[in-house]
């Protein structure tokens, strides 16, 4: 059929007045349709939540990493590094000079002087535990307990 008439809407409804209505579907037609329809089934409960905790889980974990990260990890304490290196120093000699005569009979009175100031100066940089002079000064308290035993129990002279 031409489209002879100026109008198209003429046009369209006179084609479908003249369509042939009673075209027979294909042969496997309605067989598809029927199979679609079956197993077109809602999905299931547990395929729509998964996704959703697995989301809750990533998120979680991201959570827990980044917490762990930059609140919980303290930064490192150089005054706890410092105590924790001397006094395994000073525990060894003290073990190793154990059974060995000191010269002088008030040093550990003198090694109780130099802890209590230890423990001062540890205490001033629990405010400033980056405080240079203060490490330095804890660091040197230390070295005089480890000559202090040192100079007891083992004098220069007395190696040749």
């Amino acid at each position: 059929m031409k489209m002879s008439k100026p109008n198209f809407d003429d046009y369209l409804n006179e084609s479908l007045n003249t369509l042939n209505k009673e075209i027979p579907p294909k042969k496997g037609l309605w067989t598809g349709v029927e199979r679609a329809i079956t197993n077109n089934k809602p999905a299931s409960k547990n395929a729509v939540i998964w996704p959703k905790l697995t989301a809750i889980a990533a998120c979680t974990v991201a959570g827990l990493i980044a917490i762990n990260t930059f609140v919980i990890t303290p930064e490192p304490q150089p005054a706890v590094a410092i105590s924790d290196y001397f006094s395994a120093k000073k525990n060894i000699l003290l073990v190793e000079y154990k059974n060995e005569e000191a010269l002088t009979t008030n040093w550990q009175m003198q090694l109780q002087e130099l802890e209590e100031a230890e423990q001062a100066i540890k205490q001033v940089l629990e405010n400033e535990p980056q405080n240079q002079a203060l490490l330095t000064m804890l660091a040197q308290i230390y070295q005089q307990q480890l000559d202090l035993i040192n100079k007891v129990h083992a004098p220069r002279w007395q190696h040749i």
